[in-house]
């Protein structure tokens, strides 16, 4: 069985979750609402406050399903409870980060700033050049931030563009001049 797959998920008192008959999964917390639809062959059980996922056979399929499911539905638990943070960097002369009103605008050697508007439920903060996403979505706030990043990934010479906080990037050599040469 599943190492994952067999970990009960606790349930806080002040999330409720709804399971229909067509494994719909409505998770409801202090923080919001989140919604999913899980494969037929992953079950629920719920009791004492703790819900367990059970799958339908032992087919490989039903293996990875089975864990996938119930890491799904607790980052759903997390999600509403208490959110889910990604902090940036900006590195670089000249690079900068500041909030216009709900959007990011970005300052990063290009020829003109680069606005990057949130999408629901995601929200950013700038504090000097740290950049934080912020939402009840896992998976969300993990694809905004990449997408973030994607727009000047840190470069291999001199280290700037945007990274992951505590991102270590390797750094490379630059060329060699003509030594001893005239």
């Amino acid at each position: 069985m599943s190492r994952i797959g067999r970990q009960p998920i606790p349930v806080p008192p002040n999330v409720t979750i709804t399971i229909d008959e067509h494994n719909n999964v409505v998770v409801k917390g202090p923080k919001g609402e989140l919604s999913r639809q899980f494969p037929p062959r992953v079950s629920f059980e719920r009791q004492d406050g703790v819900i367990t996922v059970r799958r339908a056979s032992d087919d490989g399929e039903d293996r990875a399903l089975h864990g996938l499911s119930r890491t799904l539905l607790a980052n759903m638990v997390t999600g509403v409870t208490s959110g889910f943070t990604k902090v940036l960097e900006v590195q670089g002369v000249g690079y900068r980060a500041q909030l216009q009103g709900s959007n990011l605008q970005l300052a990063l050697g290009f020829s003109h700033p680069v606005i990057v508007n949130p999408p629901e439920g995601i929200k950013f903060s700038v504090e000097g050049p740290r950049i934080t996403v912020e939402g009840i979505d896992k998976e969300r706030v993990g694809q905004v931030a990449a997408n973030i990043r994607k727009i000047r990934p840190p470069e291999p010479y001199k280290g700037k563009g945007i990274r992951y906080l505590g991102e270590r990037v390797r750094r490379k050599a630059g060329k060699s001049g003509k030594v001893g040469k005239k």
